[in-house]
C-alpha cells in the first residue's frame, strides 16, 4: 500500500538519497501513485536521470498475443500474473483491428484504423505517426522500430508500396518529427543492388509470409527469412540493417539444416532457434557471443503430454471440455527468464518449460483462455514522455 500524506511527510524527513532509492525501485504505477502524494516527489520522480534509472531496473517481459479471444496482447509476468497492455484493452471499440507492429525500451508502435501511432503504455500516452507519402501508394508497412544509438532518436522504419509493381521505397521517421527521409537501399558489397534485387529485398523484408518481424541487437535489425533466396540471399542467411549507416548485408544463420527456424531476444543477447527434425517437435538453441554463433542447449517436448492441464468453456452452457494437448509440432518460442522459457505449440497453445526440457505449466492469460500466440515484442516499463520536437 502507497503512504498517504502523513507517511510521505516521514519519508521526507529521510535523506534525499535514501528516498531516491527507494522510489526508484517502486513499480511504475507506484511511482504515478507517488507523484500524486507529494510535491516533492512529484519532482523528484520527472527528472529525465530517474525516469531512465526506473527505466533500466525494469525486467524485459515477452507479449503475448490473446487474438482477442477475448483477451488481446498482455504483459505475461510470470506464471498466474500477467496484465492487459493499454491501448490493447477490450473496451476499446474496434479493439480486435488494434495491431502491434514493435516495441523500444517502454514505447509500443501499433497501427489502428489505418492510422500508426506510437504509445507508452504504462503512463497511457500516444501520439500519431507521420505515414511515407509516396504517389499511388497503396499502403506503407512498419518493418522496424529502434533507437538510434548515436543520437538515442526513436526512428521507424517503412516500407511503401504503391500500385506499380516495381516502386517499393524505403523510408526513416524520428519519432517527435514530422520529416520522412527516403533512404537507398545499400548493401556492404562493393557493386550496389540491381534494382530486381533491391524491390526483391523490400517486398520480403514488409511480407510477413516471408519474413517473422525483425530482433534489435546491437544497433542492427535483424531478419530470418524463410528462405533467403526469395529476397536475394542463400537459404538460411540472416539479413541484417546496420542503423547507423542505413545499408544492409547478410550474415550466415548457425545452422544449414534447420526444418523451421527463428531469431529472438535472450535477455540481450540475440539467439537463434531451429528445429532439425520433420516432426518439428525438438530444437536446437544457439546464441551470439562475440560475433560467433555457440551453442546453447537442446528442448524436446515430443514427451510431454499435457491435456490434463486445458480445458476449453463454453460460455453459453458452461461446460468445460478437455482439449486435444499433445505436442505435435512446435510452432515458436521467447525466454522469459535465464532458466525459463514460453513455447507455442500446435499453432494455438503455449506451455512453459526450463531449458532442461523440463514441463512447468501451461500459460493461461484469461479465464479458461488457452489459444494465444507468442509475439516477438518484449516491454521494459517505463515512465519517460514519448519524444517530441
Amino acid at each position: 500500500m502507497m503512504p498517504d500524506r502523513r507517511g510521505a511527510t516521514l519519508l521526507e524527513d529521510l535523506p534525499e538519497d535514501i528516498i531516491d532509492k527507494i522510489l526508484v525501485r517502486l513499480p511504475s504505477k507506484d511511482v504515478g501513485r507517488c507523484r500524486a502524494v507529494s510535491t516533492s516527489w512529484c519532482t523528484a520522480t520527472s527528472t529525465p536521470k530517474f525516469m531512465l534509472d526506473h527505466h533500466q531496473l525494469q525486467p524485459s517481459l515477452p507479449i503475448i498475443d490473446g487474438r482477442g479471444l477475448p483477451t488481446n496482447f498482455v504483459l505475461f509476468h510470470s506464471a498466474g500474473t500477467n496484465q492487459q497492455l493499454w491501448p490493447f484493452s477490450r473496451c476499446l471499440k474496434h479493439h480486435s483491428e488494434v495491431c502491434l507492429h514493435g516495441a523500444c525500451d517502454g514505447f509500443l508502435v501499433i497501427s489502428w484504423l489505418h492510422q500508426f501511432y506510437i504509445c507508452n503504455p504504462v503512463i497511457h500516452t500516444h501520439a500519431l505517426l507521420p505515414q511515407p507519402h509516396v504517389e499511388h501508394v497503396l499502403y506503407n508497412t512498419i518493418i522496424g522500430f529502434y533507437q538510434h544509438l548515436p543520437t538515442q532518436e526513436y526512428r521507424v522504419l517503412w516500407v511503401s508500396e504503391p500500385w506499380h509493381p516495381y516502386k517499393s521505397s524505403l523510408h526513416v521517421l524520428t519519432v517527435g518529427s514530422n520529416v520522412m527521409r527516403h533512404i537507398s537501399v545499400r548493401m556492404e558489397t562493393l557493386a550496389p543492388p540491381s534494382m530486381e534485387k533491391q524491390q526483391q529485398l523490400l517486398k520480403g523484408l514488409r511480407s510477413k509470409s516471408c519474413c517473422p518481424p525483425s530482433v534489435h541487437h546491437r544497433g542492427s535489425l535483424h531478419w530470418c527469412p524463410y528462405d533467403a533466396t526469395e529476397i536475394g540471399g542463400h537459404s538460411s542467411d540472416i539479413i541484417v540493417f546496420d542503423t547507423e549507416v542505413e545499408s544492409f548485408r547478410w550474415m550466415r544463420s548457425p545452422t544449414q539444416l534447420c526444418h523451421h527456424r527463428k531469431l529472438f531476444d535472450m535477455n540481450g543477447t540475440l539467439a537463434f532457434w531451429g528445429s532439425l527434425t520433420p516432426s518439428l517437435t525438438a530444437m536446437d538453441v544457439w546464441a551470439m557471443q562475440d560475433d560467433v554463433w555457440t551453442f546453447k542447449y537442446k528442448i524436446d517436448v515430443s514427451t510431454l503430454e499435457v491435456t490434463r492441464q486445458l480445458y476449453s468453456t463454453s460460455f453459453k452452457k458452461k461446460k468445460r471440455t478437455p482439449l486435444d494437448s499433445t505436442v505435435q509440432w512446435l510452432d515458436d518460442m521467447v525466454v522469459l527468464n535465464d532458466r525459463e522459457l514460453l513455447i507455442m505449440f500446435n499453432s494455438k497453445h503455449v506451455l512453459r518449460c526450463d531449458i532442461d526440457g523440463n514441463f512447468l505449466g501451461m500459460v493461461n492469460i484469461g479465464k479458461s483462455q488457452y489459444c494465444m500466440m507468442l509475439n516477438h515484442c518484449r516491454l521494459k516499463e517505463s515512465i519517460i514522455p514519448i519524444p517530441s520536437h
